[in-house]
């Protein structure tokens, strides 16, 4: 016996259908009769994806617009000059980052306004110096200047899939944060990667007697998104699974830069310096002394150092801009803290004079800070910290009266932990 055939017309088009299945009318409501056949359901899903694709190249068109004004603002030596307005030294560093910035969203006009053979790739950027010499505070006004999403991950925290720790995805959803949820500006950004050189392979020159936690693991989990994917994340950061509702994320135009200390790193480049000038029966004979300074050798590094450092060939093929970092002397540690914008002896100043307070540093008294950071071994980092400490008790004593007085800090007060002295002053 034949089946029987149903017909029904559709709500939307009118058209009598003969209903054999579900799938030629995939709509339908029994309660009202109303009813779209896939006919109509196809044709609404074609006018929906062209208006999808509408949007996006209308979204592309506005941003390769804001692109022609970005890189008229921010072309390199203007990136340079305002850097040197808060970033004392590392002018090379400055240069670096400035024509990498510069290139990468050349690059990304280059893909939205032309449809050339040629492909040009992202220059991620490897950032290597130690702690304190002012990487993640480049970046940081870098992103200022550029007003784009920037976010810093602690790469150390990163961890395979199948290890407790952080999927390498908590990159983008932190950059995706940094954008307040907006995707189209997030990807766009920039994502630092600090602590880079805590996911070296342990094989390596980076030898530890540790557990290697998956390290060369994370650097293959990495590959994908620093050259280009698409990168998928719950909201709430909790472990995906596929009831779970997930924000995509497209890397392919985000900035990647990656930096360390990468402590030992000299010795690597020293070593293989060495072995090229020690050939030979004329080759001189280096005593200990005249050894090389961290210095002189960090920016001689090559791709070779680094892989034998324990970083994969794969990720250091990613990141083709090797920018290096000298070490803060004395000198240039005195002059960060009153030369820069935001210099923490300006900044204690301006708070001071809004209780009607002057705020006076002796030169033995600066210099001692920097004497102090140096010995910590942190670099411009702990300097607000050391003046910080200094400055707790005055803090708490100004507000108290509102006469006009002035607070002296001399080198005691650094180095003996002696009270600063408070003077009235004439209003």
């Amino acid at each position: 016996m034949a089946k029987q055939v149903i017909q029904h017309q559709c709500s939307f088009c009118k058209r009598v259908i003969n209903v054999r299945d579900q799938y030629d009318l995939p709509i339908y409501d029994p309660n009202t009769g109303f009813a779209i056949c896939k006919n109509c359901v196809r044709e609404v899903n074609h006018f929906l994806d062209e208006h999808e694709a509408a949007s996006v190249q209308e979204e592309k068109h506005e941003f390769a617009e804001q692109l022609d004004d970005i890189l008229e603002k921010n072309k390199p030596h203007l990136i340079k000059n305002y850097l040197d307005e808060y970033i004392i030294n590392q002018d090379r560093a400055k240069k670096i980052l400035s024509v990498a910035v510069y290139n990468h969203y050349k690059r990304m006009k280059y893909g939205y306004q032309t449809d050339a053979e040629t492909e040009i790739e992202k220059s991620n950027v490897i950032m290597l110096g130690p702690s304190g010499c002012g990487k993640t505070a480049l970046l940081s006004h870098l992103a200022k200047l550029l007003d784009i999403p920037f976010a810093v991950t602690d790469a150390s925290s990163l961890t395979e899939a199948g290890f407790v720790g952080a999927d390498v995805e908590v990159a983008v959803r932190n950059l995706y944060y940094a954008a307040d949820k907006d995707v189209e500006k997030a990807e766009h950004g920039i994502i630092y990667l600090d602590e880079f050189d805590k996911i070296a392979r342990k094989s390596g020159a980076n030898n530890s007697i540790t557990a290697d936690p998956g390290h060369e693991g994370v650097q293959q989990a990495l590959l994908k998104m620093l050259e280009g994917s698409v990168v998928e994340f719950t909201a709430r950061g909790q472990r995906k699974h596929p009831e779970a509702p997930t924000i995509k994320v497209v890397t392919r135009n985000i900035l990647f830069i990656v930096g360390g200390a990468f402590v030992g790193i000299e010795d690597v480049i020293g070593k293989r310096l060495s072995k090229a000038s020690s050939i030979g029966f004329g080759a001189a004979v280096q005593g200990a002394d005249e050894k090389p300074k961290f210095d002189e050798l960090i920016h001689k590094v090559r791709p070779e150092d680094l892989m034998q450092y324990g970083i994969i060939p794969e990720i250091i093929g990613r990141l083709p801009v090797i920018c290096t970092l000298e070490t803060l002397d004395e000198d240039a540690l005195l002059r960060i803290l009153t030369e820069p914008k935001n210099a923490p002896v300006k900044q204690y100043e301006e708070l001071l004079s809004m209780d009607n307070v002057t705020l006076e540093f002796e030169d033995d008294a600066l210099r001692a800070v920097a004497k102090k950071a140096i010995e910590r071994k942190t670099g411009a980092r702990s300097l607000k910290g050391i003046i910080e400490d200094v400055m707790l008790d005055v803090m708490f004593d100004i507000p108290k009266s509102d006469e006009p007085r002035k607070v002296i800090i001399t080198k005691e007060c650094i180095t003996d932990n002696a009270t600063p002295e408070i003077v009235p002053r004439k209003a």
